[in-house]
């Protein structure tokens, strides 16, 4: 993990992935800890930091929630670490900007005081590079940030003044003592430049200009150093000019690339051979002139792009360097020796990829004979010498991609500039352009004469769209389509031949995908060192998508796609099938990494079988990746996938067409807004009686399932004893948590809990992550009505774990949810209304609407309990909006809150309104025959009639809630609070009487109880 505090806060994980963090006061903390990384930061000193002279009340549950918070968004969570009395960030320094910015600072003042003026200027000039704007930029308002702002600065002024001193530029130097006119040691290095620069009367006017205003400002006169400067400006005692770097001056800024350039920086200094591999179009010479033009040595461009002889290398080189116009003859290296051998000096040879041999003879032969000779080179294959330095330079990131796209585009329509419509456009027209800076350039050009939504609209075409680069450019660098042509007509045929397969896959792939459709581990490396291809974590290849896009081209001219997108297909198929059994065990994490690492590549089969009308391969491949999806959160996008395998005609696997007519109801069901609710269950019942329950593990499911939308118990039961004979251990595991489910509704928590002890042991067994955490969130469902807050957390920690675990982007909001309900009964109600709302209001899109609409009723009911009734009502209403907004049709969701509302609305002495939401809340349980939220609805029914002062009807209604729900769920704040109240009524005999008559009643009569039929 590196932390960046040298500006706004930045956080990326070791792999360069950047991370948000939402809130001022987790950034704050962040940045507090990021100054003393590795050193403990006690809880006094962190309150003081966040909060000044006002810290909250609990302090220490405070600092602990926010610690909480900020370990869920870090990359690295286990980085910061809690010890007594304290928090430690245990990060090594260099991993934080501004130490790492300390440690160049003073690796470079000790180069500059050596003598080592070129070392100095490179680590400085990195050290400047960290810099992204103010320090702390979005902390300032923190108690502890003017201090820490203040030294931060002193830190940068001194080492730009070093930088300065190794490398004078003098626009940057006045600009300098401008800003700090009393700055002694400013003036003195812009005196010094000026005379080195032939300037000398300006130079003793800038000291006219200091000595008057030390005097007037501070009364004293100039120091030492200010008149060494001085006298040494007097005597001409100035430096030799240096030599200027023979290399074009550029016509358009340079964007991004701080690091390719520091690091490039930094080889140059250890190494004589450096060389910049990438594809066409990356920015390579662009690059390379940028840092050589920094270089406090001569520089000779060699522009090797018209050579088209290798024989004609030296003497392109030996014209370079300004020793000769003549044809190549015998010598020719050797003059090239005579003007090199005494000069410590850098010969850039550009774009070396068409005359690689040449090239590498070339320069391995002056290296060994000129010793203060240092070669940096361009190519999009290494030159392949001991001792050479590689660097591939890679696509820009996406930030400094669209500030290049900006600026060109400001170049071509003044005026031009990004808003809130058109950001997300011109980001995705960088993405598809691969950040490459030729692509990104040609398509900034296209604003000429179309819009950028133009633009993005006409990449799918980007070879005939982007052709219009500089006039004055080669051929292969004015259009898109030259570029990637220039790196294909280097290629072998084998290797041509691969390049156009591999371009089927549109995500990255394996070396053994690879060999499906014709591949091998010679051709992959040799693509790999001719840049078309990226090795990458896994290990894996990537193709960018221009040059895929290319490639594809050349396969269809070679009428070959169907051939390989046939191969491509039959070899994902076999991947996603073999791992459609390992995702119910113990391979399970396993494989869910692989199918979703080649998520893109299955759904690329998956869409060539629809494009053939191959119902067989399309319904195998939903069957198979159905469980996959609905682990990975992938539910409702899975619906348009599903319904399309079930709409091809054709010969099919009955089975594979069964699951997957199973998938798509069940998640059309539970993930999206539908108008024929009735007509989807009806088409369970129809597979129900087609599925042959020891076929399939997940046919046996389907029967179940059906009758808990139907909400048979009798006959969902009887489904559930019938699979169980034939059932697997996973089978059994998932039909035990579904009889549970069954048991809920019939009021019988106590078997409920027992089969969920069941299943959840089964699911642990088999090793399934995911049937497990959901059957430890429900088994804290059901030990909630028994008042077992320890079993609850215990097994909601496990379920949260369970759930991050199988998919980091998951944040497990039901869990936390119910988790917060649990600790508010413990007592916790801080540490609970805490939670809900970060849930309610947090801005990530991880957070389902329902969850956040649970949160909403959760904080509502939270305020009510202390009294704060316009709190709860502003928190119901929004979870009522909130539920009206998802497009969800739940009945059961409209009854909880209308539930709140009339609890609300009795505290706020409105029993109309309240006596109302009761009814109407009740019909809607009732409709859909969810009895443990008409339970909920009952205590609403019981408190409306106390208050009327119908004690014994009140009390007798609260006794068949229980009987509805199976559980006198007594922690239950409403249920309490009644109950209290009744007794005092009734007196204690009396209420139990009255009571245990309600809770006596049968299911239909306490339905009606509650009812009031």
């Amino acid at each position: 993990m590196h932390v960046g505090i040298l500006g706004p806060l930045e956080v990326r994980s070791d792999r360069g992935e950047a991370v948000t963090i939402g809130g001022a006061r987790l950034r704050a903390l962040l940045v507090r800890l990021a100054l003393d990384p590795g050193r403990l930061i006690t809880h006094d000193e962190l309150a003081e930091a966040l909060w000044g002279e006002t810290p909250p009340a609990d302090r220490a549950n405070a600092l602990q929630s926010l610690v909480s918070r900020l370990r869920r968004v870090l990359p690295d969570p286990a980085a910061l670490r809690s010890e007594p009395g304290g928090y430690r960030l245990t990060l090594p320094k260099e991993n934080v900007d501004a130490h790492r910015f300390a440690a160049l600072a003073a690796s470079g003042r000790a180069a500059l005081a050596s003598g080592d003026h070129r070392r100095a200027a490179g680590l400085l000039g990195e050290a400047a590079a960290l810099w992204r704007g103010r320090p702390l930029a979005d902390v300032a308002d923190a108690p502890f940030a003017d201090a820490a702002v203040a030294g931060l600065d002193e830190a940068w002024l001194t080492a730009t003044e070093d930088r300065l001193e190794a490398e004078p530029v003098i626009t940057e130097l006045r600009d300098l003592a401008a800003r700090h006119p009393l700055r002694e040691r400013v003036h003195a290095l812009l005196m010094r430049a000026l005379a080195a620069s032939g300037r000398r009367a300006e130079a003793l006017s800038v000291f006219e200009e200091v000595r008057h205003a030390l005097a007037d400002e501070l009364g004293v006169d100039p120091g030492a150093e200010l008149r060494e400067a001085h006298l040494a400006v007097l005597r001409e005692e100035q430096a030799p000019r240096r030599g200027r770097p023979v290399l074009r001056a550029p016509l358009t800024s340079f964007v991004g690339r701080d690091r390719d350039m520091a690091e490039i920086g930094r080889r140059l200094a250890d190494s004589r051979l450096v060389t910049l591999v990438g594809p066409g179009g990356a920015g390579k010479t662009r690059l390379a002139s940028t840092v050589a033009a920094r270089l406090d040595r001569p520089v000779w461009l060699v522009e090797l792009a018209p050579v088209t002889n290798p024989d004609d290398v030296p003497q392109a080189v030996l014209t370079a360097v300004g020793a000769g116009q003549t044809k190549v003859q015998e010598g020719t290296v050797a003059r090239i020796v005579e003007v090199l051998s005494g000069v410590e000096g850098v010969l850039l040879l550009d774009n070396c990829e068409h005359l690689i041999d040449a090239a590498a003879r070339l320069a391995d032969e002056l290296l060994g004979l000129c010793p203060r000779l240092t070669v940096l080179a361009t190519s999009r294959e290494a030159l392949g010498i001991f001792g050479e330095s590689l660097w591939p330079v890679p696509p820009l990131a996406d930030e400094p991609a669209v500030r290049l796209f900006l600026d060109r585009a400001e170049a071509v329509r003044p005026g031009f500039a990004l808003t809130e419509a058109n950001t997300p456009v011109v980001q995705e027209i960088c993405r598809r352009l691969d950040g490459l800076p030729l692509a990104i350039e040609l398509a900034a050009a296209r604003l000429r004469s179309l819009t950028v939504d133009q633009v993005a609209a006409r990449l799918d075409d980007r070879f005939r769209l982007l052709t219009g680069g500089s006039r004055t450019a080669m051929a292969r660098h004015q259009t898109l389509r030259a570029v990637v042509a220039w790196s294909w007509d280097l290629l072998g045929d084998d290797e041509r031949d691969l390049a156009e397969r591999l371009a089927v896959f549109p995500g990255g792939f394996t070396a053994e995908a690879a060999e499906a459709v014709g591949g091998s581990l010679d051709l992959l490396a040799a693509l790999v060192d001719r840049s078309l291809l990226q090795l990458i974590d896994g290990p894996r290849y990537r193709m960018l998508e221009t040059i895929r896009e290319y490639g594809l081209e050349r396969l269809a001219e070679r009428g070959e796609v169907d051939e390989v997108r046939g191969a491509h297909t039959r070899y994902f198929l076999d991947l996603a099938e073999q791992g459609a059994g390992q995702m119910r065990g113990h391979g399970q994490l396993t494989w869910i990494r692989i199918l979703g690492t080649d998520h893109d590549n299955l759904l690329a089969a998956f869409h060539y079988a629809i494009e053939r009308g191959d119902a067989a391969t399309a319904t195998r491949m939903t069957a198979a990746l159905g469980t996959f999806w609905m682990i990975t959160g992938r539910r409702s996008e899975s619906v348009p996938w599903l319904k399309s395998a079930l709409d091809l005609d054709g010969e099919i696997d009955r089975n594979a067409w069964l699951v997957t007519t199973m998938m798509y109801l069940l998640n059309s069901l539970m993930s999206q807004p539908i108008e024929d609710v009735e007509g989807l269950i009806a088409r369970f019942g129809e597979i129900s009686r087609q599925a042959d329950i020891d076929d399939d593990p997940l046919l046996c499911l389907i029967s179940p399932i059906y009758h808990l939308f139907q909400d048979d118990t009798e006959g969902g039961l009887a489904a559930i004893d019938r699979a169980l004979v034939v059932a697997g251990p996973w089978s059994s595991a998932m039909l035990l948590m579904f009889r549970a489910f069954l048991l809920e509704n019939e009021g019988d928590p106590g078997g409920m809990l027992a089969d969920l002890r069941e299943s959840a042991a089964g699911f642990r067994e088999v090793g399934d992550r995911w049937g497990l955490a959901q059957a430890l969130t429900f088994i804290a469902d059901a030990a909630m009505l028994f008042g077992d807050f320890d079993l609850v957390v215990k097994s909601l920690e496990e379920a949260i774990e369970l759930t991050r675990l199988l998919n980091p982007d998951d944040e497990a909001g039901h869990q936390r949810m119910y988790l917060a309900t649990a600790r508010s009964r413990q007592g916790d109600v801080d540490g609970a209304r805490h939670e809900l709302r970060l849930m309610a209001e947090s801005s990530r899109t991880e957070w389902s609407i329902r969850d956040a609409a649970f949160s909403r009723i959760g904080l509502g009911d939270l305020a009510r309990e202390v009294g704060d009734l316009a709190e709860a009502r502003f928190q119901y209403e929004k979870a009522a909006t909130a539920f009206d907004d998802s497009g969800i049709v739940s009945p059961q969701f409209r009854a909880l809150v209308l539930t709140c509302l009339g609890h609300l609305a009795v505290a706020e002495g409105d029993l109309d309104a309240a006596a109302s939401a009761a009814a109407e809340a009740a019909e809607l349980a009732d409709s859909v025959r969810d009895r443990p939220v008409l339970a909920r609805v009952g205590v609403l029914a019981a408190e409306v009639e106390a208050v009327r002062g119908n004690a014994e009807g009140a009390a007798r209604t609260l006794g068949a809630s229980e009987q509805l729900r199976g559980a006198p769920d007594a922690y239950n704040p409403d249920v309490f609070r009644i109950s209290v109240q009744l007794r005092e009524t009734l007196g204690e005999e009396a209420y139990r009487q009255a009571y245990g008559k309600g809770a006596a009643l049968d299911r239909p009569a306490a339905v009606d109880q509650v009812l009031r039929r």
